[in-house]
């Protein structure tokens, strides 16, 4: 594994007036951000500890080195903290980091090409895979789906997708 960093969370904004922040977790099990610190913020300073002490709307409410007041906690919306991959588990085979998927070319079912990852969503239910498509104007979203993505082969740096109809059409 290499020392290159991975998204784990972005801060959402204050909560409160005590300095704790909403924090938005992109783990498997959102608390789970607290067993990687420490963590690299965004703005390059380091989080040696991260406390849980509650939830709210979709995050979790956490307190961080440093952070005391409202007015630091709202500075930091949109800051992302990140860890060293060597810090994170492997994944088991049908599992990937969204970092891995960014940039995989993407073909279908028959072997031709339909672009490439542009970025990884999360909206709740199924991730979505961002596909920057050669002749489209816009991306096209993919449902991160093993029926729609059956196949993704990260050694030799691409994925398959069985697209609904339409989906890749102008």
């Amino acid at each position: 594994m290499s020392d290159e960093t991975i998204t784990l969370a972005s801060i959402a904004g204050a909560f409160g007036v005590r300095g704790e922040v909403r924090l938005k977790s992109f783990c498997a099990e959102p608390a789970d951000i607290i067993d990687y610190t420490p963590l690299t913020r965004s703005d390059g300073k380091v989080v040696q500890t991260i406390v849980l002490t509650g939830h709210a709307k979709g995050a979790l409410v956490v307190r961080m080195d440093g952070i005391t007041t409202k007015e630091e906690a709202d500075a930091l919306k949109g800051v992302e903290l990140r860890a060293r991959r060597s810090q994170l588990p492997a994944l088991p085979d049908d599992e990937f980091y969204h970092a891995d998927l960014v940039g995989l070319a993407v073909f279908d079912t028959g072997g031709d090409s339909l672009g490439r990852v542009k970025s990884v969503q999360t909206n709740g239910a199924d991730d979505l895979l961002e596909v920057q498509a050669p002749g489209l104007r816009d991306t096209v979203l993919v449902p991160f789906t093993r029926s729609i993505v059956p196949t993704v082969d990260l050694a030799a740096g691409r994925l398959v997708v069985d697209p609904p109809g339409g989906l890749f059409e102008d």
